[in-house]
């Protein structure tokens, strides 16, 4: 039987697939407030040994339907250009690896440089050969990177939620080397390259620990590519000693 006089204790399953806490409840109700869980968030009940969505447990409901309530208030309100004024809270933005290290200061700062943009499942978000002009960071939803080869479709990867694609095009215009289409409806954030070049001349300081942020994914990625690229020249030579 549990001891009512014990504080409940919580573990939230993060966007990026890290198990966070143990937290007590109010860390948790303050997680919440700053949009770092989310209603469908996964978060393991300690006393009970499970895992529950966020909105589902009794003891924080009335926070997410505090939240839907503000909401609706005014009724819809119309798009706005970019992300800050979206009404985007920092802890939103913190659950992405590239921006992990940033103060909310610094967050609310570089909302001012994005945009934010919406797809309908199937939706084209970039399409192979068209120039690059923009970096996305995937805010909800899912996306499918992709290329078509003698009519066929080759998913090359997946992006979920807290990750981010385009990056090279912030550094070189080039065209795109793939497709990315939605799987499902998704909500992305856009920072353009006139953004990105305003951003490192009006705040260097600001752009410099996302420019790392991004070059150290980078280099993982090519790492990656190098151990496929090396893999499959081996698996080539061993199917060519077996003939």
């Amino acid at each position: 039987m549990q001891n009512d006089d014990i504080e409940p204790v919580y573990r939230v399953w993060g966007a990026d697939n890290i198990a966070y806490g143990p937290v007590g409840l109010p860390s948790l109700v303050s997680w919440i407030k700053e949009e770092r869980v989310t209603a469908d968030a996964w978060v393991f009940l300690e006393a009970e040994r499970s895992w529950q969505k966020a909105a589902k447990i009794p003891e924080l409901k009335m926070f997410f339907q505090s939240q839907s309530a503000g909401a609706a208030v005014g009724g819809p309100e119309p798009r706005p250009a970019s992300a800050a004024s979206h009404g985007i809270k920092p802890g939103s933005l913190r659950r992405m690896k590239v921006f992990a290290d940033m103060d909310d200061k610094h967050l609310e700062s570089f909302l001012q440089y994005m945009e934010i943009l919406k797809f309908k499942q199937f939706g084209d978000v970039v399409r192979k050969g068209e120039h690059g002009d923009a970096m996305f960071l995937v805010l909800e939803g899912e996306l499918r990177a992709r290329v078509i080869i003698e009519g066929k479709e080759s998913i090359l990867s997946t992006i979920q939620i807290g990750e981010f694609f385009g990056e090279i095009s912030l550094l070189d215009h080039g065209p795109r080397s793939v497709d990315v289409v939605a799987n499902e409806d998704s909500v992305l954030l856009k920072i353009s390259t006139a953004a990105f070049e305003k951003l490192i001349a009006e705040a260097p300081a600001l752009a410099a620990p996302f420019l790392y942020a991004v070059s150290r994914s980078i280099v993982s990625r090519v790492r990656t590519l190098t151990r496929r690229y090396e893999d499959s020249i081996h698996f080539a030579r061993v199917a060519g000693t077996v003939r």
